[in-house]
């Protein structure tokens, strides 16, 4: 594995639902708030370095249904309070963030990720949060098809599906889509 390099003029550090509706959630094999913990020293970092840092969450009142075998709720359920779709205390958005809102699994379908990275002139996305298997993975597979590159923070995510769910996309997904690092070898490397 090749040292990490990031050049800070063009690179971007995306933060996935760190938010109130989703850190009180058993997650693993880190718990949320490692999870936080994480991306918020990943923030600091890239603030430092004049780099971007966008946090992502999902409008959990409003998401995209569609007919699956497990829906994010039952038909008739009541939407969770706004809050819930707020971001986290304790994950460090910072003023001058960007705040993405997001309808479904991944930041980019359907929201202005995009158009707010290449105005950047983003290459690379860093990307961590919460839950491996769905958001940061859907996030990671989008963008990666939209020609950015990636390094998945393995450290700075968590999954709501178990270790084993964890461990198979950090081990046999996610390096055929980015570069799986640490949290201390992305701060190391971000130039």
């Amino acid at each position: 594995m090749d040292s990490l390099k990031l050049d800070a003029g063009k690179t971007a550090l995306v933060l996935i639902d760190l938010q109130n509706g989703i850190v009180g959630r058993a997650t693993e094999p880190y718990s949320a708030a490692e999870v936080m913990r994480k991306g918020k020293r990943l923030a600091e970092a890239f603030r430092t370095r004049g780099a971007a840092v966008v946090y992502v969450r999902v409008d959990m009142g409003n998401f995209l249904r569609l007919p699956v075998d497990e829906p994010v709720r039952a038909p008739n359920a009541a939407a969770p309070p706004a809050e819930a779709s707020e971001i986290a205390e304790g994950a460090g958005f910072g003023a001058g963030d960007l705040l993405i809102t997001k309808r479904h699994w991944g930041a980019f379908a359907g929201t202005e990720l995009e158009q707010k990275l290449r105005a950047r002139g983003v290459e690379t996305v860093v990307l961590g949060g919460i839950s491996t298997n769905m958001g940061v993975e859907s996030t990671a597979r989008q963008g990666t098809g939209l020609g950015f590159a990636f390094v998945v923070v393995e450290d700075a995510c968590a999954s709501s599906m178990g270790t084993e769910a964890h461990r198979f996309a950090m081990e046999r997904i996610f390096p055929r889509l980015a570069r799986v690092r640490k949290t201390d070898e992305v701060v190391t490397g971000l130039g």
